[in-house]
């Protein structure tokens, strides 16, 4: 049996900023970059208080990254994707975390009408799917996300930080 090598994530750009937004471009060749890549963030403490949009289309990989940091801040079971749900909270050890799922949003009042201003509002870790469907009703991200499938299955990663949180999470991630 061949043992399968393992890429360490490709660095495209150094962190940079543009337009006052950090940016920070990756290569991940395959799954085990993600998990690696979600280890990095979860070890950041920024993470805690963050607000993290995930964007990508169908299939880029966005739920896989959001287990993968799940499972790196200790959420134990099932975890599950939010897409008929909406919203699906975890709990890590001393963190609570949402993850929502916008996609089935058809207008985004429905953001506001499912009561989740508070949740926003609240100590703990928000990421977003598909924010896009929910435009003009969340607050600004510390960070975004964007994964693009490539060809050759590997992912080009586009981190871009728009708060001092964001810009933290950019630094450890990078390092």
């Amino acid at each position: 049996m061949s043992a399968v090598k393992s890429h360490p994530p490709i660095v495209e750009s150094a962190p940079s900023t543009t337009a006052g937004a950090d940016m920070l471009r990756l290569l991940w060749h395959g799954e085990d970059d993600t998990a690696r890549f979600a280890q990095r963030l979860a070890a950041c403490p920024a993470l805690r208080r963050a607000y993290i949009e995930l964007q990508g289309e169908l299939g880029a990989g966005k739920t896989t990254l959001v287990r993968h940091l799940l499972r790196a801040l200790g959420v134990q079971g099932r975890i599950k994707s939010p897409t008929y749900a909406v919203v699906e909270p975890h709990e890590a050890p001393g963190l609570a975390i949402w993850h929502f799922d916008f996609y089935r949003f058809s207008d985004p009042r429905e953001w506001e009408d499912a009561g989740f201003r508070e949740l926003f509002a609240s100590p703990g870790l928000k990421l977003a799917e598909w924010p896009e469907k929910a435009a003009g009703m969340l607050p600004v991200p510390d960070l975004v996300i964007r994964l693009e499938p490539q060809a050759d299955e590997s992912r080009q990663v586009l981190l871009q930080t728009h708060s001092a949180a964001g810009r933290e999470l950019l630094q450890g991630v990078a390092a």
